[in-house]
């Protein structure tokens, strides 16, 4: 669930406010290295980041409609565009469809009907407010919670569906996460500081006012507001920080369901299961109990129509998006305007194409891959991830602070990663979506109510680990820890992330980085907990475990020092895996590029050596213009560090770097040797 979530966040960041022909033929051409994009005035020992991205910044200001602006960006804006090709010509064809085109040109085609949309208006969300209406009781919850599908397959008040067992990796049992809030995360309801406190009241007006477009009188709206905030608040007390997700122990509580009802008597679960149609189990995984029993509580101590009133703000707020021109509107202004900066709304064909990828993503990408990601690319992506991985072989083997009995079995591990490269083997089948032209936001619940029960269906089935947790044309690469798989779509094989045209450095620089941090995911502070199989499961000695931490207490250390905007520091321990991710994903793609290239007799190139172009390309993979109302955001929530830190704090801890560019010692870019930071 929260993949699929951040998922969506990428694409939604992502897109931007260029417009080309919609029937765009290919992808426009970047290459993965421009020295027009370099600011060499800019000395690389002291700032590689703006060395390499200084030109970037300055061609690149952010558009009025997004929130941040960057090469991946660009990209997925690329993307967009090619895919409004595809979605365009779907929409308007009368016959000869494919059904994977049919199904995404009608959901395309109703997202595109505003004026059906804005006349449909409130009626759109009508049943759900109906039912909310006719609750009676507490006891009609469990039915009524069950029976609601949020947009993307959400869940009502809390997040409920399937997950691999973290002891039997290999098979599916029911989960229950926490859920319920409207602001971000846990963190904006409970800090003192002036910024969240002023949030806080913002996100209060925005309550106030959705309430209104709903037809509540401005005093009884601003009463609503304050019902929706105390109890979103006790919701927000009682749940995991972003820290503590981190912890994959602190996420398994398997319990039988007799144990759940202990838990939070007050909901009716067997009802709940009932209504939303689970197959028979035995076991739940409850990651956050602390949450349910402040459910609990909350069942017995607000009134039934605080109830109502918090149920009836989060389906008209989740809905907002996908309804008449007003809820649309408000949405805008609150979560991307004032929360993250954005100047103004995206054009709906954009949304639209969003919005279709990622609902019917694998029929989509059906068509996107016969067009940009040939064999030919496919086979070269492989031989990069082999090598990369071959290097990680070395590299474990090479490792002073780790046992042979350690080792064995972090190389059992990197043999049982599953590569996945640009598409699944097996597309999902959407044909028992009912979409409707005239109902575009009822498309969107039908959308979602297929992807919750999809996942609900698969308990107690065998894993499929053929199985995507994002698009084809997705412009992001993953790893998934109960899998071991790494994976990259497609849209992250495209230039100038990886571009066949260009010479090996930057490409492993770049495309090479990404598939070691990927790799190296497996292997961070929180995917080292899984063994091979996918199992949550101590493979390591003590000793190491701790040599292990203390190594990775230096990343930690290393980031929290970073000043990401104002006066906010990053968060060290939030982002560690990312962090740790980066900086072994380089030095495995720097390990790979010289072994491919030991032979070759490489020369200069635009005045960069082999290895200098090498960094320089590993740098301008994220050259970005953020605002600083996104960084703050991102510091919150999001476990990877501002562009700046994600390159500077990578290659202070690569001695590499240092000697491709002559650097000195005591320059910004140059570590003590005793200071320098080295996991993997």
């Amino acid at each position: 669930m929260n993949r699929f979530l951040f998922a969506l966040a990428v694409i939604l960041l992502a897109s931007s406010a260029f417009a080309q022909s919609p029937s765009a033929p290919a992808l426009p051409y970047s290459p993965s290295l421009d020295v027009t994009s370099m600011d060499k005035t800019v000395d690389p020992c002291v700032d590689l980041y703006t060395y390499s991205c200084g030109g970037w910044q300055k061609k690149n200001p952010i558009p009025p409609d997004q929130t941040s602006w960057s090469v991946y960006g660009k990209l997925y804006q690329d993307n967009l565009m090619f895919l409004r090709g595809i979605l365009e010509e779907a929409a308007a064809a009368k016959a000869g469809r494919t059904q994977a085109m049919q199904e995404v040109g009608d959901f395309y085609g109703a997202c595109m009907n505003e004026s059906a949309v804005n006349q449909r208006g409130l009626a759109a969300i009508q049943p759900q407010l109906d039912a909310i209406a006719k609750l009676s009781s507490i006891h009609d919850f469990a039915a009524f919670t069950a029976n609601q599908t949020l947009p993307f397959g959400r869940t009502l008040l809390f997040a409920a569906g399937s997950g691999q067992d973290p002891d039997d990796s290999e098979s599916y049992i029911a989960d229950l996460d926490q859920g319920g809030l409207g602001l971000p995360n846990r963190d904006y309801y409970t800090k003192e500081d002036a910024k969240s406190k002023e949030i806080r009241e913002k996100y209060l007006q925005h309550v106030q006012k959705v309430f209104e477009l709903l037809g509540d009188k401005p005093e009884v709206a601003k009463a609503n507001a304050d019902t929706v905030m105390r109890m979103e608040t006790a919701f927000a007390k009682s749940q995991w920080t972003p820290v503590e997700r981190r912890n994959p122990y602190n996420l398994k509580n398997k319990m039988k369901m007799g144990d759940l009802e202990a838990l939070a008597p007050n909901f009716d679960w067997a009802a709940y299961y009932r209504e939303a149609k689970y197959p028979a189990f035995e076991t739940v995984n409850v990651d956050a109990p602390k949450f349910y029993k402040q459910v609990n509580d909350s069942l017995a101590s607000e009134s039934l129509d605080n109830w109502k009133t918090y149920f009836r703000f989060h389906v008209a707020d989740s809905y907002s998006p996908f309804i008449s021109q007003p809820f649309v509107d408000e949405n805008f202004s609150f979560y991307r305007a004032y929360l993250r900066g954005a100047k103004e709304q995206q054009p709906r064909w954009r949304r639209c194409v969003q919005y279709t990828d990622y609902n019917l993503g694998e029929a989509l990408g059906q068509a996107y891959v016969q067009k940009v990601f040939s064999p030919e690319l496919k086979a070269d992506a492989l031989d990069m991830v082999n090598r990369i991985e071959e290097a990680m072989r070395e590299r474990i083997g090479q490792l002073d602070w780790m046992s042979p009995e350690t080792k064995k079995q972090a190389v059992i591990k990197l043999g049982g990663i599953r590569n996945k490269i640009g598409y699944p083997d097996k597309w999902r089948d959407y044909s028992s979506i009912k979409l409707v032209q005239t109902d575009f936001a009822g498309n969107v619940e039908r959308a979602g109510s297929f992807e919750l029960h999809r996942q609900i269906n698969k308990i107690g089935q065998p894993v499929d680990h053929g199985e995507w947790d994002i698009s084809a044309a997705t412009v992001d690469a993953y790893y998934n820890p109960q899998m071991n798989d790494i994976n990259f779509p497609a849209g992250v094989l495209q230039p100038p992330l990886y571009d066949r045209k260009m010479d090996d450095a930057p490409n492993y620089g770049n495309t090479g980085g990404t598939i070691g941090h990927e790799l190296t995911h497996g292997f961070d502070d929180e995917g080292s907990q899984f063994d091979a199989k996918g199992n949550l499961k101590d493979w390591w000695t003590k000793d190491d475990r701790e040599k292990f931490d203390a190594r990775t207490k230096c990343v930690d250390d290393q980031y929290s020092s970073y000043v990401a905007v104002d006066d906010l520091h990053i968060n060290g321990k939030l982002t560690l895996g990312e962090n740790v991710a980066d900086l072994g994903g380089e030095i495995l793609a720097f390990q790979a590029w010289q072994e491919k290239t030991k032979s070759m007799n490489l020369q200069p190139v635009d005045g960069l050596t082999p290895e200098q172009r090498f960094f320089v390309g590993f740098a301008q993979w994220d050259c970005a213009n953020e605002r600083p109302d996104d960084i703050r955001v991102r510091v919150a929530t999001d476990p990877h560090s501002p562009a700046k830190y994600r390159i500077n704090g990578v290659v202070v801890n690569m001695p590499e770097f240092a000697k491709a560019f002559n650097c000195k010692a005591g320059q910004p870019m140059v570590k003590a040797a005793a200071e320098v930071c080295r996991v993997w």
